[in-house]
């Protein structure tokens, strides 16, 4: 049963398993307002789920686990038959998915870009040596280090708004965060600069929407079809493939980003060591449809110029 195949019934009754943040909220709202577009019939459920990653706040991710502690409840909501799909911050999915489950969503991208928030500064450029940028971010630790090696980087949790709180009570002089998590959330307007791909590349995936379902569920595809976007999906499957050959579910500074560009896509990848005092880029660009090959492609020049020698001093 192929998705979009029209032998597959029309659904009567959808649950969506979320994180129960602010944006993550907003995400499952914004595919349950489609789906009920699509099928209005359709009954059209949230599942909140408070997840590890949503728990521990006192340690930087890649010391506990890393980003898959946002995905693993929503999971077990899928395998026991209490949701049908979880949707995910594409850039929060480990790069390896468990053998029951499939992606065959991808819909379209908001800005994919970082965003510079600061109430004392106007840019990056504006900021004196030492001042305190927060960041939760390995790749965008190592990248502020190499451009802007004269600022404090330090560390930042928790959701949106408490990261914007902590801000706001002074403890950092301006943070680093997704353009798309604040546009999102009608916080447009706290974005003083969105950081061009050459100051901070981002994360693989990062901006896109992800719906995950279980494998043996053909006909949730199916229903997921018509959101899924095509130039999206080609660019953070090849993003994640580099993500995956180069640091598979480990959490190391790393950056991939795709475009499609007069219909080519074209890749761009490094691996830094976290104080930015090294780092290797390359970039291709090749058909959409080997989004796959290209980023094994890219991972392999990464490998060629010193990336196993970066992640094997990240240990």
């Amino acid at each position: 049963m192929e998705p979009g195949s029209a032998t597959v019934r029309a659904p009567e009754r959808i649950v969506i398993a979320t994180r129960e943040s602010r944006l993550a909220l907003w995400q499952a709202e914004h595919v349950k307002a489609r789906l009920e577009a699509l099928y209005p019939a359709c009954q059209v459920e949230l599942l909140g789920m408070t997840t590890r990653g949503d728990q521990i706040l006192d340690r930087p991710l890649a010391k506990v686990g890393g980003k898959g502690l946002f995905v693993k409840e929503l999971e077990t909501a899928l395998l026991d038959g209490r949701a049908d799909i979880a949707v995910h911050s594409m850039k929060d999915v480990p790069m390896e998915l468990g053998e029951p489950f499939a992606l065959p969503c991808i819909s379209a991208r908001e800005v994919p870009l970082d965003a510079f928030v600061s109430s004392r500064y106007a840019s990056l450029e504006d900021m004196p040596p030492g001042a305190v940028v927060g960041t939760s971010s390995l790749r965008r630790e190592s990248q502020l280090h190499m451009n802007y090696p004269y600022l404090a980087v330090t560390s930042l949790r928790g959701n949106l708004d408490t990261r914007l709180r902590k801000l706001d009570e002074g403890q950092y002089d301006a943070i680093i965060l997704a353009a798309a998590g604040l546009k999102r959330l009608g916080l447009g307007e706290r974005i003083r600069a969105v950081l061009p791909s050459e100051v901070s590349l981002p994360a693989a995936g990062q901006g896109a929407l992800g719906i995950e379902c279980l494998a043996s569920r053909p006909e949730v595809a199916a229903w997921l079809a018509p959101l899924n976007d095509p130039d999206t999906s080609a660019c953070v499957r090849a993003e994640r493939t580099v993500a995956r050959a180069l640091a598979g579910s480990c959490e190391v500074p790393l950056g991939a980003y795709a475009e499609i560009r007069a219909g080519r896509l074209w890749l761009r990848g490094f691996v830094a060591l976290p104080d930015g005092s090294r780092m290797v880029r390359a970039e291709l660009e090749g058909d959409p449809a080997q989004a796959e090959a290209l980023g094994k492609q890219l991972a392999d020049e990464l490998r060629a110029q010193g990336a196993e020698d970066i992640l094997a001093t990240l240990g």
